[in-house]
């Protein structure tokens, strides 16, 4: 392995640990800024990345993450610091960095924000801010703006708690139209990008499942993945929020974010579909129906055996 670390990883949730796996996987060298050396940090290490503990607002940290790095994979949770983070990472990687390549995890709502709008979640706004920044510091940038996660709980764990309950997909959608992606698909994407496979970048990529489809064509295709009838019911956005959000006991910041997201939902500010993920990787994003059928036992529960004889 060669002395020069390759790829820095701000950012190992669900899409930087996918991430990190197609990279190791290519034997392609890896180091992870982590806050905490905790668990996850040792999963880290058997996956074969360099660990290293750090503070994406710190810029004493990241510069140290950044040192003998020539790509850099910027992302993180949904966070207050996020314009922080993205304003430290652009001055310190310009001052004190020598990358080929920054892919930043962004949204696909900034795609129809502007300096003024004022419809988006504070979280969005943070994004957009952050896409601002980064421009400006004149580094190699390539944003990258998925969609909604089909990974998301809204779609997994919020879906099939009332699938069990009552056969339907009860969401505060309205009408809107959407297309969700996979996480899997997303981290597709960056490590094609981090690596370089696919020639020239160009500054946005946009990502979103292969279609787009309303809220009851979107049960349809979780009816016929789980073999069994799924409708959907449109709840109430405050009657939801008040029901099955507030009772998850996520911070105030978190919680706005995603009732901003279903309500541009209804706005049908989701109604878009790109073919960025088959452009990027050759392979087409995952349809709902795939996806949810990959997960049948997560939907369904456990399914009992059947006996012979």
């Amino acid at each position: 392995m060669p002395s020069r670390q390759s790829v820095l990883v701000t950012g190992a949730g669900g899409v930087g640990r996918a991430v990190i796996e197609h990279l190791r996987a290519d034997d392609v060298p890896v180091r992870v800024l982590v806050r905490r050396d905790d668990d996850r940090a040792a999963m880290l290490r058997r996956l074969g990345a360099e660990v290293v503990l750090g503070d994406l607002t710190r810029p004493e940290t990241v510069a140290a993450g950044l040192r003998d790095v020539d790509r850099m994979y910027f992302a993180m949770p949904v966070s207050r610091d996020h314009l922080l983070a993205a304003t430290v990472v652009a001055t310190v990687a310009r001052e004190y960095g020598d990358l080929d390549v920054l892919v930043g995890m962004s949204q696909m709502t900034v795609s129809q924000m502007t300096a003024t709008s004022t419809d988006e979640s504070h979280q969005q706004r943070l994004h957009w801010l952050a896409e601002q920044v980064l421009d400006w510091s004149g580094l190699p940038v390539v944003h990258v703006r998925p969609t909604s996660f089909l990974d998301n709980p809204l779609f997994t764990t919020l879906a099939a708690r009332s699938i069990r309950d009552g056969g339907t997909l009860a969401l505060p959608f309205g009408d809107g139209r959407t297309s969700p992606v996979a996480v899997a698909d997303v981290a597709r994407v960056v490590a094609a990008l981090l690596t370089g496979r696919r020639g020239h970048l160009d500054h946005v990529y946009e990502l979103t499942g292969p279609r787009v489809m309303d809220m009851t064509e979107m049960a349809g295709a979780y009816a016929r993945a789980l073999g069994r009838s799924v409708v959907y019911a449109d709840v109430p956005l405050e009657r939801w929020r008040e029901e099955v959000l507030s009772r998850a006991g996520l911070p105030a910041h978190v919680e706005d974010h995603i009732v901003t997201m279903c309500r541009l939902h209804r706005e049908n500010r989701y109604d878009r579909a790109t073919g960025d993920v088959e452009r990027v990787t050759g392979v087409p994003a995952q349809t709902v129906e795939e996806f949810v059928a990959a997960r049948r036992d997560q939907y369904l529960g456990p399914q009992p055996a059947h006996r012979l004889g």
